[in-house]
This record gives C-alpha cells, sequence and structure tokens, in this order.
C-alpha cells in the first residue's frame, strides 16, 4: 500500500457522515498503488500524474468517480453519469460500507482497467462547445448586445459550456431569462460562473 497523504488526512477527519465507507474505499485504491493527492479539495488518486478516480462525499452517498469512467467496459453497469452535462466521468455512489465490501474485487478491477486506459494513452472525444444548443433567450441577448456577443465568445470553451448548461437548465422561460440577466455582468467582464 502507498503512503497515506497527510493533506487527505484532513479531509478524512473532516467527513460528516460517512467516515467508514470513505476509509475503505481509501484503502481499496491504495491498494492499487495509486498516489494519493488532494485536488478541488476532495481525494484524487493518480497514476503517472494522470487523475484516475477521487472519492466524493454527498449528503445522500459517498462515491468513487473515474475520470474516464465512460471507456470503461462497466460490464455490471455500475457507473453513473454525475451529471446531465458529464461526458467523460463516471461514479459509483455507495450508502453503506457492505455495499463497498460486496464489490471491492469489482472496483480494484475497474480501478485496473483505469489504469490501463491511461497507459494506452486513450483520450475521451468531448463534445466541443459549438456542438451544443443555446438557449433562445440567451440567443436573443447575444444578437441584441454586440459586447456580450464579443465577451462570451472571448470566454474559454468551458466557462462558455458552464454558462450554457446553467441558463439551459431551468423549465421555464421566465427563470432562463433571469439567471442570463444576473449573469451578463460576470460574462462582460470576461469571469466564469464560479469566479
Amino acid at each position: 500500500m502507498i503512503d497515506m497523504n497527510p493533506e487527505v488526512d484532513i479531509f478524512f477527519s473532516k467527513a460528516e457522515k460517512w467516515q467508514e465507507e470513505l476509509k475503505k474505499l481509501r484503502n481499496i485504491i491504495l491498494d492499487c498503488q495509486l498516489k494519493e493527492g488532494l485536488k478541488w479539495n476532495v481525494p484524487v488518486y493518480s497514476f503517472n500524474k494522470k487523475n484516475i478516480v477521487g472519492i466524493n462525499e454527498l449528503k445522500e452517498y459517498c462515491s468513487i468517480a473515474f475520470f474516464k469512467g465512460v471507456l470503461l467496459k462497466d460490464e455490471l453497469s455500475i457507473l453513473h453519469k454525475p451529471g446531465e452535462f458529464t461526458q467523460s466521468g463516471r461514479w459509483i455512489r455507495f450508502k453503506s460500507v457492505q455495499e463497498i465490501v460486496e464489490l471491492e474485487y469489482v472496483i480494484k478491477a475497474y480501478i485496473q482497467e483505469a489504469i490501463e486506459v491511461e497507459k494506452a494513452g486513450l483520450k475521451v472525444e468531448l463534445k466541443k462547445t459549438t456542438e451544443y444548443s443555446i438557449p433562445d433567450e440567451f440567443q436573443t441577448k447575444l444578437d441584441e448586445i454586440s459586447v456580450l456577443k464579443t465577451a462570451f465568445k472571448a470566454l474559454t470553451p468551458g466557462r462558455q459550456r458552464a454558462y450554457l448548461f446553467h441558463f439551459s437548465q431551468p423549465k421555464q422561460s421566465k427563470t432562463r431569462e433571469t439567471r442570463i440577466e444576473k449573469n451578463i455582468p460576470q460574462i462582460l467582464a470576461g469571469k466564469g460562473l464560479g469566479d
């Protein structure tokens, strides 16, 4: 087993609900000889400086997330998309140590497959920002306000996608319009959604 990272120890000591589950996932992952680190304030495990898996603690469950999970075979169909717009990552959710114990062999096999994906240099073909639809309400604003259109195009593709996802989520047009209006100053300032 590889040494535990003290920074990650702090994360686990602050875990609110899933202490035992997180500890079990950590031990399984470290047994696979991955390097432990803390990125985005969560434990991330890498092989040759490439992110393989991460551990997440959420209210309803904890999870192990595979950064290139979409490339794994997943013969048991246990990998799930964390969100509607997720392209590459997949995760397995857990609500008990028993669930983790029952899948320990499978988790290790998936981790080994994920390592092989990295060794082979496989890449996920990500959808380009231009392939996403722009909500009508936002397109209207872009057409009306040329500086907004210029500022939006100047954003990084990731920031553009974040705005498009954020603006597309509400079901009601009025809510989409409100979100757009609220974020116009951010876009004009060249900032992303969470900046």
